[in-house]
């Protein structure tokens, strides 16, 4: 999915962990998810500029049981291939990161 403005990067605020269904009284939950949100806008932006579909790969916001924001990257098993060796390039100096 590839819309033409930013509302499809926005995720829903979610939480994670075993404990996920309670959330702790006084925990700003919403400020963490709003920065884990914005890293993950960005990479998929990335991720959109070096030709990935975010039907195939995406990041995504959340929040875990302490109120931390989490980003979680997701994506079918090819494509995630398809990441590494990417990074693995850029690591190994062989791709021009900037």
């Amino acid at each position: 999915m590839t819309g033409t403005d930013e509302d499809w990067l926005r995720d829903g605020l979610d939480t994670a962990g075993a404990d996920s269904r309670l959330w702790v009284p006084r925990v700003d939950y919403v400020a963490s998810w709003h920065g884990a949100r914005e890293a993950a806008d960005r990479l998929n932006r990335a991720l959109l500029g070096v030709g990935f579909e975010l039907s195939e790969v995406r990041a995504t916001a959340a929040t875990n049981e302490e109120g931390r924001g989490v980003v979680r990257v997701s994506g079918w098993p090819t494509t995630a291939d398809r990441l590494a060796t990417l990074l693995e390039t850029v690591a190994s100096g062989d791709g021009d990161a900037e």
